[in-house]
């Protein structure tokens, strides 16, 4: 039952996510004018406030991961069995499109549509490597020693990231994915995905070596 539930946070957390995510932008552009900074603006706050509120709400039902690469990096750590990751990963991309379906409902914007937002360019792809990085850094310490303020941390993390990367730091497959399928202001062109995710599978490889290394047993003295 505690699986049941745990999947069912997974896939609503996940959802609302993309809600705010998508939809903050849709508003924030609507009402901006034009004007991009303050679209940006905007978005990166809600996104950030979300995040701080829905990690806070699920986090004792199934860990508030929304993300493949932090589920993944929870099951190395030992503290989500294997056997549960992909349950957790379909989760979080069931409800990531989910989340964009129901953000175009309450737009009146078609359920269904493609990107159609290029993100090309190999300093996006090492953007979204950096913010990837920084983010999972971020959750693995603070989960580790500071549990209380992983919604605050993670939520102010992203916040910046939409600033100070220049792929706005998506730092999560399944919100990729999913922004793949609204032509709107945080949309990314499908063709353009599988760059963003080499970068971001590049970034877990990296955490998941260092992990590695920090465990290595030690050598016993000849």
């Amino acid at each position: 039952m505690k699986s049941v539930q745990a999947l069912g946070a997974e896939f609503l957390g996940t959802a609302f996510l993309l809600a705010v995510v998508v939809g903050s932008g849709i508003m924030g552009e609507r009402l901006a004018g034009g004007n991009g900074a303050i679209t940006l603006l905007v978005n990166s706050i809600a996104t950030g406030a979300g995040l701080v509120a829905l990690i806070s709400t699920f986090a004792p039902v199934s860990g508030a991961h929304f993300n493949p690469l932090v589920s993944i990096m929870m099951s190395v750590r030992g503290d989500l069995p294997w056997k549960e990751l992909p349950g957790y990963i379909a989760a979080q991309f069931g409800g990531a499109i989910v989340g964009v379906l129901v953000t175009h409902g309450m737009f009146a914007l078609p359920l269904f549509e493609t990107a159609g937002k290029p993100r090309p360019g190999m300093n996006l792809m090492w953007a979204e490597f950096v913010a990837t990085l920084g983010l999972l850094i971020v959750i693995h310490k603070t989960s580790r020693h500071r549990v209380e303020v992983v919604p605050a941390a993670v939520g102010c993390y992203i916040t910046a990231g939409y600033w100070f990367t220049s792929s706005t730091s998506f730092a999560n497959p399944a919100v990729t994915l999913a922004r793949g399928f609204t032509d709107t202001y945080t949309g990314i062109a499908l063709s353009d995905v599988a760059g963003f995710w080499a970068a971001q599978s590049l970034a877990l490889l990296s955490v998941v070596l260092a992990l590695a290394w920090v465990r290595r047993p030690e050598k016993s003295g000849a």
